[in-house]
């Protein structure tokens, strides 16, 4: 049984209105996630997970940050950074912008 943190589908709406302000002409992210949606599903990494213990986190956005990180060429630290604190990595990811 697959045990993770649920992540939205959609693109929660205070994230997608602050990147579209952000980004009026779009970008990679931006695009990433409006013409691919959910790229990593979660249910490919289900062997990968145990049924006991706590939720883990989604294989799936983890394998999503680190083809981004890989596009940027970052160390794992600012790759952990650009998921907190950049709009269009949380747009692509699905993430609530909480400011």
């Amino acid at each position: 049984m697959l045990d993770v943190k649920p992540i939205g589908a959609s693109v929660p709406e205070q994230t997608r209105r602050v990147a579209l302000a952000a980004f009026p002409q779009g970008n990679l992210y931006i695009w990433l996630r409006d013409e691919l949606g959910e790229i990593y599903h979660d249910q490919y990494f289900a062997d990968l997970y145990s049924s006991q213990g706590q939720p883990g986190i989604s294989a799936g956005q983890l394998a999503l940050v680190s083809v981004m990180q890989f596009l940027e060429n970052l160390p794992d630290r600012q790759a952990a950074d650009a998921v907190r604190g950049r709009i269009d990595w949380k747009y692509c990811l699905g993430l609530e912008e909480r400011r």
